[in-house]
């Protein structure tokens, strides 16, 4: 059977989301073998291994930490000229679509970014991406070379499928341009206690209806007790409420989850390229007009003041 490598994203060993659900992704097109750049490979390989992983290719060295993303191509294009795979598959993000660029150019291969599904084709991997601002679905194949497909998070469920996870050294030989670019310093985000929202299963967003960054307490309320991330659109971004962080939208993040709650956000063109693909919209707007009803799967048209605290405290007592 083709083998499909998987670029693991993990921190330190700490295998993230995203990668499990490529894992899922790739046993539909053969065997998935785990790339694993950097420290942590012991911590890894059990997880890795535990959601289909037949073997991990891992790697160590200064510069995948040290310097920015030629290292990290360096080492793939090494795993993909040793195994000849089917595809190659890695996280969407800003990180995720640099390395799949550069690494189709080298390989001299099509590339597919932001899917948000795969499936396996007579010709080869066919992947689902959704176009023009979220306007139109499209089903597309690469023609040329190893496909290279960046997917998006919560494209896919995260499924165990225990698996040999065999972990073998991969050779590197970095190239001149991989020192080119240096991390010189590291801040530490102050953690919220919520999920990554681009990996967020549950997003709650607020726009300018919320009227004022003191409000999005409320947002915030709803969202811890839904245990989601907390979202904001860019008339709120743009007013000085919320970080540019967690902007949703064209212009800041693309989310999918399970479920994504607007309030207040009247749904412009903007906003949607960012959120539309969402498995379930529920939308609070006191214009019943608004284009955010056009693609809600439920709606409330009210006072987000009224609706947001007796929705809060109705899931805080269904759950206890």
């Amino acid at each position: 059977m083709a083998e499909v490598l998987v670029l693991v994203d993990h921190v330190d060993g700490a295998v993230r989301k995203p990668t499990l659900e490529l894992l899922t992704l790739a046993r539909r097109l053969g065997e998935p073998v785990a790339v694993h750049l950097g420290r942590g490979v012991e911590e890894a390989a059990p997880v890795l291994a535990g959601h289909g992983a037949t073997r991990i290719l891992a790697a160590d060295a200064s510069e995948f930490a040290d310097y920015h993303v030629v290292p990290q191509v360096d080492a793939l294009e090494a795993a993909a000229r040793a195994v000849n795979p089917a595809a190659v598959l890695l996280p969407s993000g800003g990180e995720g679509k640099e390395i799949a660029a550069r690494l189709a150019l080298r390989l001299g291969s099509g590339i597919i970014t932001d899917a948000v599904d795969i499936e396996a084709g007579e010709q080869g991997p066919v992947a689902t991406q959704s176009a023009f601002a979220a306007a139109f679905t499209t089903r597309s194949r690469i023609t040329r070379g190893t496909p290279v497909i960046t997917v998006k998070p919560n494209s896919a469920p995260v499924e165990a499928a225990p698996a040999p996870g065999i972990v073998e050294a991969l050779g590197v030989t970095f190239g001149a341009q991989a020192r080119g670019t240096k991390v010189v310093a590291r801040i530490t985000r102050e953690a919220a206690g919520r999920p990554e929202l681009t990996e967020a299963a549950i997003v709650v967003a607020g726009g300018r209806g919320v009227s004022g960054a003191e409000n999005f307490a409320l947002i915030e309320t709803l969202a811890d007790s839904l245990g989601a991330a907390v979202g904001a659109s860019r008339a709120a971004v743009d007013a000085g409420w919320y970080p540019h962080s967690n902007q949703v939208g064209q212009t800041g993040k693309s989310v999918s989850p399970q479920l994504y709650v607007a309030n207040g956000i009247s749904g412009a063109i903007q906003h949607r390229a960012g959120m539309q693909t969402s498995k379930t919209i529920v939308a609070v707007n006191t214009d019943p007009e608004a284009p955010i009803f056009e693609l809600s799967d439920y709606g409330v048209v009210g006072d987000l003041f009224q609706v947001i605290p007796q929705l809060t405290e109705e899931i805080k007592a269904r759950r206890g």
